[in-house]
Formats: structure tokens, sequence, C-alpha cells
């Protein structure tokens, strides 16, 4: 841990009060000189730290800086590595990048920015600084696959949950299937979960599981998507942000763990969005209009085409063509 997480770690547990500079300095073992510094760069970074002659550096009630000193506390188990970064090009990018390099399951990347986030069938990812969650989790699971689908369907529970958490609403949110999370619909959130197969044994070696959550509003989500994005929040709030991190981690936690398999998938076919919507399935070169009829037992798409066919979909995309 670098002197500056320290620092702002020790801030993080007297949110609110101040601490002196002497008494941070003892502490640390460091110069009074080394903890301006650090608390320079906090501030650069955009945490709210005030400083008052003879009473010591306080970190703002209100203030709503990302940072592992303050999702860890809130935290139920101890299983996750976090690291927070200012600006990356994508958090899935670099976990995969860890991932391959031997990362052990649970690594958490999260990012006030993302330079090229990324979203399904190759888009961008809108990820504005401070006013969204975007952050990866690398998972090693034992399983085929095929189960990538239920990673995603996982995570999309897990957010609902800890998003009406943080926005006092219960039941406000739904799923649109594959990925998508939504509030008064439109979206909040979108999930994108990619996989690297293990030859040998024709599973998955990782699965590196991407969320981004619009939390407050944003000039660009006003001006590029306001017809189909909204924020989780209308407003920031204190802490909001490392809640609702720590609130997906744990809500994850249970929602993957095998034994909660078949709850999760209940949970996810009851929050779906699109049952009894007209939408338009795009599949590769495939296209066509459909009628959702619901999502199955293992997380597949049933649709019926125009001729009458039923399909159940594992992959794809699906735009909503007739809102009833």
């Amino acid at each position: 841990m670098e002197l500056k997480d320290r620092v702002l770690e020790i801030l993080e547990q007297n949110r609110g009060k101040a601490v002196s500079g002497a008494a941070l300095a003892e502490v640390l073992g460091v110069s009074r000189t080394a903890v301006w510094k650090c608390v320079e760069a906090l501030r650069s970074q955009g945490a709210d730290i005030t400083a008052a002659t003879n009473r010591g550096y306080m970190l703002a009630v209100d203030s709503d800086i990302l940072s592992a000193e303050g999702i860890i506390p809130l935290l139920k188990e101890n299983r996750y590595s976090i690291t927070v970064t200012r600006s990356v090009t994508s958090t899935n990018t670099v976990l995969k990048d860890l991932a391959q390099g031997g990362a052990p399951e649970n690594t958490v990347i999260i990012a006030e920015t993302q330079t090229a986030g990324k979203g399904r069938m190759g888009r961008r990812f809108e990820s504005p600084s401070e006013s969204g969650l975007y952050m990866s989790v690398l998972l090693r699971p034992k399983a085929k696959a095929s189960e990538s689908l239920f990673i995603t369907a996982a995570a999309a529970v897990a957010v609902c949950r800890a998003a009406e958490e943080l926005n006092g609403k219960p039941e406000s949110t739904s799923i649109k299937w594959v990925n998508d999370v939504f509030l008064n619909g439109k979206k909040i959130c979108g999930i994108l979960t990619e996989a690297a197969l293990d030859l040998e044994s024709g599973g998955l070696e990782y699965a590196v599981l991407g969320i981004g959550v619009n939390v407050y509003p944003s000039k660009a989500i006003k001006s590029k998507l306001a017809d189909i994005a909204a924020p989780l929040l209308t407003k920031p709030a204190a802490n909001s942000r490392n809640k609702l991190a720590a609130g997906i981690l744990n809500e994850l936690t249970g929602c993957l763990a095998p034994e909660n398999r078949q709850l999760v998938i209940n949970e996810y076919r009851s929050r779906s969005y699109l049952d009894g919507r007209n939408v338009t399935v795009v599949r590769g070169n495939e296209r066509y209009p459909a009628k959702v009829i619901e999502i199955d037992e293992n997380g597949r798409l049933k649709v019926i085409t125009g001729s009458g066919e039923v399909r159940l979909l594992t992959s794809g995309e699906v735009s909503i063509t007739n809102i009833q």
C-alpha cells in the first residue's frame, strides 16, 4: 500500500473528524511534509480533504471519493483484493492482462474513468469521471464455457440488489437480457463478461466480469444517451460509490455460490424487462423480429418469431421495437 493510501485509510476511519498532521506522521513513521504531499496527491484525485490550523486534516463527511480504503470496511468477507485507480483504458482490458499473468481470483480493478470503456458487440461504454462506478472482477470458476451466461446473470442480480439498497427503492430495477440493468425504463448499468478457455479441460480458465454503473447525472449521458440511459441517483451523496461497489461485491459472493444458483436464476427471471415485448434479435449476420416469451430456467431467452417458431437464445443482442 502506498503512503498516500495509508493516509487515506486513516482519514476514512475518521471521516468527518480532524486528524493532526503530527499524529499522521507519527503513526506512519514519516515527516509532516510527506503527509502534506500525500494529502495534496489525494486532493488531486478528488478527495475532499480540508485542513485547519491546530486541528489537522479531515475527510469531508459528504466526500464521495472512490477508494479501496472506503470499500474494504464495508465488505462482509475479506476475499477481494481491490485496486482503485484514477484512469484506465478499460478495467476489463487491464484485468485480462493481469489474469493472463496469473493474478488470483477475486482481484478487482476499479477506475474513476475509462478512456476506452468496453460494451457488448464492440461498442464503447461511456465512462465519465466522478459520476459512475466502473469495475471488473476476476473469477476462476471450475465450470464449462456455457457458465459465462450464468455469471452475467448472477452479476445482474447482484447489481439490482445493491442498487436498490443504495437508492432505498425495493423492486425498482429490472434486467434486460442478457446484461443490462434498468431503472424506470432506462439503462443504469451494463455488464460485460469476457472469458478465456482452458483448451485441455474445455472449461473456463478465467472470467473477467466488467460492471459499469451510471451512478449520478452526467453531461455525457444527457447529451449522448438521454433517451436510453439514466443515473441510479439524482444527485451525489456521501460515500455512495464506495457503498455501491461494496454492495455489489457482497451480493456477488452469494449470487455465485453454487447452492444459490436456482434462487438467482429465479430472481433473474422475475426481474425480466423483456417479457411480452416485441424485439429485434441480432445474432451475427442474422436479424429478425420476435416476441419475448420469458427467460427460461437456464437463463436463456425464449422468443417466438413471426413465423411461429420458438427459439431459445444463449447469446446475441435484442432491442425493443415496440414498448407495450
